[in-house]
This record gives structure tokens, sequence and C-alpha cells, in this order.
């Protein structure tokens, strides 16, 4: 598949911002449910809330490469 005139593909240096980027969040966000209170813990590592999360961010995604205009 071709790819369009005007976008080039990321390079190097871009994928490995994102992937620091990503690294990051996950980090902090074991970090701050670490820092959570004892019943907020309880919620987070016993009910299927991260796959909510998990199927939700990848419905938004979907929407939006969806979405996005054609060249």
């Amino acid at each position: 598949m071709a790819e369009p005139e005007g976008r080039p593909q990321p390079g190097l240096r871009e994928v490995l911002l994102l992937a620091g980027l990503v690294v990051a969040i996950v980090l902090g966000a074991a970090l701050l449910t670490g820092l959570l209170p004892a019943e907020a813990q309880r919620l987070v590592f016993r009910t299927p809330l991260a796959i909510a999360v998990l199927i939700g961010g990848t419905a938004w995604l979907l929407w939006r490469i969806a979405r996005r205009p054609s060249a």
C-alpha cells in the first residue's frame, strides 16, 4: 500500500518518543494506584475496571481512525 504524498512514515525518533511516553504513563498509573486508599485499590484490582478502560480506549481509537478524512 503506497503512502500518501504529504505523510512520511514516522522515524525511529518518533517511535522511541512514543514508546517512552507509553512507559511513563504506565509507570505513573502504577504509582498512582499504589497511593490510593485500600478501598479504592480493591476496586481497581478486584473489578474488571482495566478491561473496561482498554475496551473504551480501543473503541475511541477505532472511531477516530474511521472518522479521519481521506487524503
